[in-house]
């Protein structure tokens, strides 16, 4: 790598080349904790600062008129509440139920997936498909803002006193890793007007990229005696992921078609609805959760982004043509 390039040029063609392999990067780190679970369990304390550390670089790209946006066109917001947050919980109920019946731990590794926030990386899947972006950012905060009540809320509605959970400390996790430093980075960017993430930006998202990895790996190490690669359930919980995922970008297809939106928002729905925060399933799922509860996670961190590419291929072809 030449040495004559500006810092910030350099962190760019890192951050391409971490892009080119990220397909390949997250099933391995999740592959490296299994393997080397003693030395990545080491960094399981860390795990919310590094989280931390990814929700911020995401969210340097935010701003409150976005969320000002938002609430001036409520529909598709009201349409994205009620796709993300009441259709697609029960449907993954009702399936993950009749494919795993009374295993209540289980079901809830699925329900917790489909209770965590949008996906950022959702910005940049509607970017490449030519969608609303203001949309898919009011969406991005919103649904983040509202994370420590509807995660915790979703899962006591859904799963009752099927799981004992601690529901204060999920919900306080979810403010340390997700709500402040959506806070801070939103105020950097307002405070700097649009300079922090120009500037920061170029060394902030490969630096993301990395932890993400780290992550999976520390929180793949902590659940190592539960993947089995020769066990059938391994694989058939991998299977009901790649369904769920499937069906939440479906659900989010149907929203849009219903709300008579243009393109470009029904792009955005898409990806919202169908996309979810699973690093920040797998964490809380590892933390507050039953054993079994955090191997969807695990493997749906693994299968979603590729879920995605596919789903958008086939049913937006004609928004990416534009």
């Amino acid at each position: 790598m030449p040495f004559n390039k500006k810092p910030a040029e350099v962190a760019g063609r890192v951050n391409r080349v971490l892009e080119r392999l990220m397909p390949i990067l997250t099933p391995g780190g999740l592959v490296l904790g299994v393997l080397l679970a003693p030395f990545f369990l080491k960094f399981r304390p860390f795990i919310p600062l590094i989280f931390g550390i990814m929700t911020l670089s995401g969210a340097l790209a935010l701003k409150v008129r976005d969320l000002g946006l938002a609430v001036s066109r409520p529909l598709p917001v009201i349409f994205f509440l009620i796709s993300a947050r009441i259709i697609n919980p029960l449907l993954v109920l009702f399936l993950s139920s009749l494919v795993f019946g009374n295993d209540a731990d289980t079901i809830s590794g699925y329900v917790l997936i489909y209770a965590v926030p949008t996906a950022v990386s959702g910005f940049i899947w509607v970017s490449v498909f030519r969608g609303d972006l203001a949309l898919t950012l009011a969406l991005i905060l919103l649904d983040t803002i509202l994370a420590p009540v509807v995660v915790p809320g979703t899962v006591r509605i859904l799963l009752g006193t099927r799981v004992v959970l601690d529901m204060g400390g999920m919900a306080l996790s979810l403010i340390y890793m997700v709500v402040i430093p959506t806070v801070i980075g939103v105020a950097l960017n307002e405070i700097t007007r649009g300079k922090a993430p120009r500037i920061a930006g170029p060394f902030l998202t490969p630096l993301a990229k990395l932890c993400m990895i780290l992550v999976v790996s520390a929180n793949s190490a902590a659940v190592a005696s539960q993947i089995d690669f020769a066990n059938p359930r391994f694989w058939l919980v991998g299977a009901v992921c790649v369904l769920l995922s499937a069906s939440g970008f479906m659900i989010g297809k149907i929203a849009g078609f219903l709300g008579r939106f243009n393109r470009d928002k029904q792009v955005s729905l898409f990806f919202a609805v169908g996309l979810h925060n699973t690093s920040a399933a797998m964490t809380l799922g590892i933390e507050f959760f039953p054993g079994p509860a955090a191997l969807p996670s695990v493997l749906g961190i693994m299968f979603q982004q590729s879920i995605c590419a596919i789903m958008g291929q086939v049913m937006l072809k004609e928004a990416k043509g534009k």
